[in-house]
């Protein structure tokens, strides 16, 4: 457990560095696969199919996603250990079951070919894309609740090394299919599965001595016996956030499959948007180091806080000059092998984009308050609203302008999370006032 009573700017850093390296390495992996695909035949459709299918992967993933939160914030002793893992093990169960149903049932080819007006053979590349990605939610949730253990008793540094885990062997198994006869959507979805379960193993195996001292007691925090009633109630609001915000993916999906410039969107949306993740991974990555250091009654705000805002300004400064310089035609076209046509076509969704890595710090430092002071409704309430912005801005905007499809999606990302930082701003200081 890290001692949060001698916090230093240091040990912050140190703290959180690790996390963020691993963030950024997650980050890397969006790029990579659209790069492999797009050296690869008919990268356009395959694009566009990676993209849906991804969606639909992180839609049915959403509500396994804020075990890590609740895995640093629950896990006390061998009891609550026990039962944290037991709702592991039901959540995952749940995923697992939702995945099947969708690429098993007719129900796959209504929602692509039907709702969002695929083409058939983007539809069925889609279809075995996503049947690659069966193991990934279920493998991501028991990753994420050993990862919380982790990073609980100070152990960040693992979760990185599991990180390069993952990278290593999705690289290396996009390597070995590069030359294969199977289509380079197929591709990268197989390598993201293997990556993330190797990953999982990993994991596993390094919080094994952490876990055997929780059961022996060793690290036993206090008595209390907490049980499914009170783990439900503290981890459903947690759930519906990113269940909302990862809803806005087929969202968005569907109205580019109706937008302008339909096709040519779809391709390079997954690119834009995971360039943009690597400077947004510096802000997401501080969500559990503000949860885990802020103290208690909040007493290390203050060096949290400042640490935040160097964060935000440097992710923000960063993307500027990449964006707004002849920087971002070198990762277009060179790194991430997009045609002149469609590199031209990414430039202004990346750079609408600019603002949303400092946004990104902001709201995971609000939602670690929220999370710390047990207000966590508050979180899901402002995902919501940030989901209902992005639905109205991209509605307005594709039925009532003539711009792409993927202009009008970064353009209501950025509102949507503006939305939702300012809704956050109101009670946060509620919180903090009680003990700042």
């Amino acid at each position: 457990m890290i001692n949060g009573n001698s916090i230093t700017y240091k040990k912050i850093f140190f703290f959180w560095i690790p996390l963020a390296a691993t963030w950024l390495m997650m980050s890397a992996e969006g790029p990579y696969l659209a790069a492999v695909i797009a050296r690869l035949a008919n990268a356009k459709y395959n694009l566009a199919a990676f993209g849906v299918a991804y969606a639909f992967a992180l839609m049915l993933e959403a509500p396994i996603i804020m075990l890590l939160s609740a895995s640093v914030a629950i896990v006390k002793n061998k009891y609550s250990y026990t039962k944290m893992l037991t709702f592991t093990h039901i959540l995952n169960f749940i995923i697992t079951i939702g995945m099947l149903l969708l690429v098993y049932s007719p129900i796959f080819f209504y929602l692509t070919e039907n709702l969002m007006g695929l083409k058939k053979e983007i539809a069925e590349i889609t279809h075995l894309s996503t049947i690659s990605l069966i193991p990934w939610p279920a493998a991501i949730g028991y990753r994420r609740f050993f990862q919380g253990i982790l990073i609980k008793y100070g152990k960040t540094n693992k979760v990185a090394i599991g990180t390069m885990v993952r990278l290593v062997t999705m690289s290396l198994t996009a390597l070995m299919l590069f030359h294969s006869s199977l289509k380079g959507a197929w591709i990268a979805t197989i390598s993201l599965s293997a990556g993330v379960i190797c990953e999982t193993l990993a994991t596993r195996i390094m919080a094994n001595p952490l876990v055997k001292e929780v059961k022996k007691g060793l690290h036993e925090e206090n008595g209390e016996k907490i049980n499914f009633k009170e783990i439900i109630n503290f981890y459903y609001p947690l759930a519906l956030t990113p269940l909302i915000a990862l809803s806005a993916q087929p969202l968005v999906t569907f109205f580019i499959g109706k937008s302008n410039y339909a096709i040519e969107s779809l391709a390079v949306l997954p690119v834009v948007s995971s360039f943009v993740f690597i400077f947004r991974s510096l802000g997401l990555s501080y969500h559990e180091v503000a949860i885990a250091l802020m103290g208690e009654k909040f007493k290390n705000y203050k060096k949290i806080r400042n640490f935040a805002v160097f964060i935000g300004s440097f992710a923000l400064i960063s993307l500027i000059i990449i964006s707004f310089t002849p920087l971002i035609n070198i990762w277009l076209k060179t790194v991430s092998g997009l045609t002149d046509e469609l590199s031209t076509f990414a430039i202004l969704p990346v750079r609408i984009m600019a603002i949303t890595p400092a946004l990104s710090v902001l709201i995971s430092f609000q939602r670690a308050i929220l999370v710390l002071g047990r207000k966590t409704i508050f979180v899901s309430l402002g995902t919501f609203l940030e989901v209902a912005g992005i639905f109205i801005v991209l509605f307005l905007m594709i039925k009532f302008t003539n711009v792409s499809g993927v202009v009008a999606a970064t353009t209501a990302f950025l509102l949507g999370r503006l939305t939702a930082n300012i809704f956050l701003s109101f009670p946060c200081p509620k919180i903090l006032k009680k003990y700042v």
